[in-house]
């Protein structure tokens, strides 16, 4: 586990010398503004209002991630209110310099609520189609805004003896611009600054902590918007008239720049890309024409150099130049640290039915999970373990059914309302946010969604919630820096703090989706450990896991799901020892031809050859030491679990998965370091799990683009494949992404074999078919193997698998545990240890399950 504390500034904000250094250079641009002639005092105003909008801006860009291109259209909409209050009612300068700020946030708001339930492009376009219907509406209102002319006439405030008209405003613009710099840091240092990141960061598991997501960024973008708004206000009176074409398109993106050059997220990032961008134009003036080539290639430098801004460029080199000295590391606390004292409730779910279009994920499920147990979900690739937890945490809305956490019912409700109610919730691949410290993460979740004044910091840093914080890591056995970046810990710990701010939201139940994956078997122990303290703690504690030792060593009680109905329930011992829960893990036998007595293969020649590999994602390798051998027109079958490693071992024979250590060879020839073009080129060809065919195209073109490296003879080639799969023929032209799972996976295999492969590498292509469909797949695939066509195979149903293949391996653990041929695997209780566990294992002394 890691232990090395962090290296950057809490949080990535700006430290004390950004501060300091924004503070000093606020002071000199006061001291310009009343001694230079004023053609420069305006140009240090522009400065100062590019600053302020820019500082709105790097609330959006730099704390929720959100871009906007509209943001002229809230700077004309402030100038425009200075303008017409100030000339038409003779209001003072003083009194509608808020009102013009506030009404800038209030179209803000208005404008986030629709535009902030998408994403990406589709966010930047509303932005500038809001910015575009500002300025033509201005043109349009010429009663009121003088169309076209404008307002003119415009006076500035006086500033009594100190100062008068532009150097005034200048004034006011530098300090306005203090002032915004001051509140950003105070913000992004406080609890909204936090939740602001933690929904960029992360926004589903922000929900599953309590958090909106979009009150945040909508309370963002209003904020924002205000920003702008006040410098549009200023702007008025400073050039002393307003026309639409001042508020063009262009603006906008010299507004965005200034938040990406100086360096989103930084407090001093706005000031130092408003000094870039204001006053770069000006430097180059005397090149004239040239001018906005250089200005344009010296943004792409700095671009390039510091693509996190000069900001961050700064921060950098300081870094290198003055490294921190190493903090302490926290010592761990109480491992036996009960969690708060109080009676915690059960889920019980009755008649759940989850349906996706025609396909039923999950099926009138009703089970009872009790407080004070581990209760683990359990089922083969597509029985809807995964959508039942999806449900249970308000991802998805059922279909049909109800469930509960003790009296309370919960169906309908979204996934923040659920974790207000007291339902937790981890993912298969973690969640954190990265962009905070590992303390943050946890003191985070403590708010539950309360997060108090919009500049408050004191429920974020109270000792009380950071004490708190470092106990719940010790309990859940994080032994690292509390201020290190989350984004920076190794896979185990980002385990272990997903859990701790879990718990940190003090919840009835806790819902663990794939805890165990890619920990090592000493990291599994902890896990099992640290689960059953939770349990003993009181809560309700429902597991999803495919370490099937893992689950039936803490489980005290295991429902079993199959094609999304409920199989079995009981203790660990009872679903062992269950027929139908073995069939659904091993799958029976196809009556084929297939079935018949193989010939002994020992005697052909190597094709494929699998030497010590070894490769993982990073964290713990997923694959030790991996010996395999396919012999040419074999079938070999690839055994095992979920989790198991089948899969990347499958990637790194494709070339999809760059291997750590090992060899891999067809025939001789070393793949080990080709991509996964050369593989292909060399004859070694995967069909991957989920089919994965190209939807909008036709099936046609599907199968045509198999050929890909071997044009010649193509048609006739198409014309063997639709002969192999006669349903291909009928929806020839047809969108691939029409078909049904199983015609799906005939085209991808149909694709695959149209560039005549000397193996063919199928992974689970029996996943999520109906039983009739794969009968007539594996009779196609059957018919391949008698053809000669070499095979390796991993598929979750082990009977057909084995009665297809002549030989198979059994892998647990990314360790091969058994080999043979089928009749001995089959024979071999290594099988059915792989897929259910050690029935023989002497279980934690457990109370006894409820069953439903």
């Amino acid at each position: 586990m890691s232990t090395r504390p962090s290296s950057k500034p809490l949080l990535g904000l700006g430290s004390g010398w950004q501060i300091a250094a924004v503070a000093a250079v606020l002071a000199l641009g006061a001291v310009l503004a009343l001694t230079l002639n004023g053609y420069w005092v305006f140009v240090l105003a522009n400065v100062a209002l590019l600053a302020i909008v820019g500082v709105g801006l790097n609330v959006l860009v730099g704390l929720t991630g959100q871009v906007s291109f509209g943001h002229v259209g809230f700077y004309a909409i402030g100038a425009y209110t200075m303008a017409i209050l100030t000339t038409k009612t003779g209001l003072s300068f003083w009194l509608v310099w808020p009102i013009a700020a506030l009404i800038g946030g209030l179209f803000g708001a208005l404008v986030a609520l629709p535009a902030l339930r998408v994403k990406g492009p589709y966010l930047a376009m509303i932005t500038i189609a809001f910015g575009l219907i500002v300025e033509h509406s201005i043109v349009e209102a010429s009663g009121l805004t003088g169309g076209q002319n404008g307002i003119m006439g415009l006076s500035a405030p006086s500033l009594g003896s100190l100062a008068q008209g532009e150097r005034a405003m200048a004034l006011l613009a530098i300090e306005a611009a203090g002032l915004a710099l001051a509140a950003y840091a105070w913000l992004s240092r406080g609890t909204w600054g936090a939740a602001m990141r933690a929904v960029r960061d992360a926004e589903t598991a922000a929900e599953s902590v309590g958090l909106n997501p979009l009150t945040i960024k909508t309370v963002a973008f209003a904020v924002s918007a205000l920003c702008a708004a006040a410098a549009g206000a200023l702007f008025a009176p400073l050039s002393g008239f307003v026309t639409p074409h001042t508020f063009g398109f262009v603006q906008s993106i010299l507004f965005v720049l200034v938040v990406m050059i100086g360096g989103a997220g930084s407090v001093a990032g706005p000031l130092v890309g408003a000094i870039i961008v204001g006053l770069l134009p000006e430097l180059l003036s005397g090149l004239e024409e040239y001018r906005l080539l250089f200005f344009g290639a010296m943004l792409l430098l700095v671009l390039w150099v510091a693509p996190d801004g000069v900001a961050g460029l700064v921060r950098r080199l300081r870094e290198r130049l003055l490294p921190r000295s190493a903090a302490a590391v926290s010592a761990p606390g109480s491992a036996t640290l009960a969690l708060p004292a109080r009676v915690r409730q059960p889920i019980t779910a009755q008649g759940l039915t989850m349906q996706f279009g025609g396909v039923r994920a999950v099926s009138d499920l009703h089970f009872t999970a009790p407080a004070g147990q581990v209760t683990s979900l359990i089922g083969p690739n597509g029985a809807g373990k995964s959508t039942a937890l999806n449900i249970l945490g308000g991802f998805y809305l059922p279909t049909a059914g109800a469930f509960a956490l003790g009296g309370q019912a919960l169906q309908g409700q979204n996934a923040m309302q659920i974790s207000r109610c007291g339902v937790a919730r981890t993912y298969q691949t973690s969640q954190l946010f990265g962009s905070l410290s590992v303390q943050d993460n946890v003191v985070i979740a403590m708010q539950r969604g309360a997060l108090g004044p919009l500049l408050g910091s004191a429920r974020r840093s109270a000792p009380a919630l950071t004490g708190r914080a470092r106990q719940l890591l010790a309990f859940c056995g994080y032994t690292g820096h509390p201020d290190t970046l989350a984004g920076d810990l190794p896979h185990v710990d980002r385990r272990l703090v997903e859990i701790a701010r879990s718990l940190a939201t003090d919840p009835d139940a806790l819902l663990l989706d794939e805890p165990a994956a890619g920990l090592s078997r000493e990291d599994k122990l902890r896990l099992g450990t640290l689960l059953q303290r939770i349990a003993d703690a009181g809560l309700t504690v429902l597991l999803v896991e495919h370490d099937m030792t893992l689950v039936m060593d803490i489980s005290h009680q295991v429902v079993v799901l199959d094609a999304g109905v409920r199989l079995a329930v009981g203790s660990p011992v009872e679903v062992q020892a269950d027929t139908a829960v073995q069939l659904a893990y091993l799958g029976e036998a196809l009556e084929t031809e297939a079935s018949i007595p193989r010939d002994n293969t020992t005697h052909r020649p190597e094709m494929l050859g699998v030497g010590s590999l070894v490769a993982g994602y990073g964290a713990s390798p997923v694959l030790h030491g991996i010996d395999l051998q396919v012999r040419r027109g074999e079938v070999v079958a690839l055994l095992g679990a979920n989790g198991a490693g089948k899969s990347t071992l499958m990637k790194a024979l494709a070339g999809l998965h760059r291997p750590i250590q090992g060899g891999i060879h067809l025939e001789g020839r070393e793949l080990m370091n080709m991509g996964a073009e050369q593989v292909v080129a060399q004859g070694v060809v995967l069909v991957p799990e989920g089919r994965q065919v190209f939807p909008e195209l036709s099936v046609l073109d599907n199968i045509r683009l198999g050929a890909f490296l071997q044009t010649g003879e193509r048609d006739a080639r198409v014309e063997e494949q639709l002969q192999r799969f006669p349903r291909l023929r009928e929806r020839l032209h047809q969108r691939a992404g029409l078909l049904s799972g199983g015609e799906q996976q005939m085209l991808a295999i149909a694709r695959a074999l149209m560039s005549r492969p000397r193996i063919l590498l199928l992974d689970e292509p029996s996943l999520g078919l109906a039983p009739k469909v794969i009968a007539e797949l594996f009779a196609a695939l059957d018919a391949l193997r008698r053809e000669g066509m070499t095979l390796l195979l991993v598929d979750q149903m082990a009977g057909l698998a084995l009665a297809l293949a002549d030989r198979a391996y059994v892998m647990e653990e990314g360790r091969i545990v058994a080999q043979g041929s089928s009749a001995e695997i089959a024979a071999n209780g290594a099988l059915a240890q792989a897929y259910l566990g050690d029935a023989h294992a002497k279980p934690a002394p457990r109370e006894a399950a409820s069953v439903d």
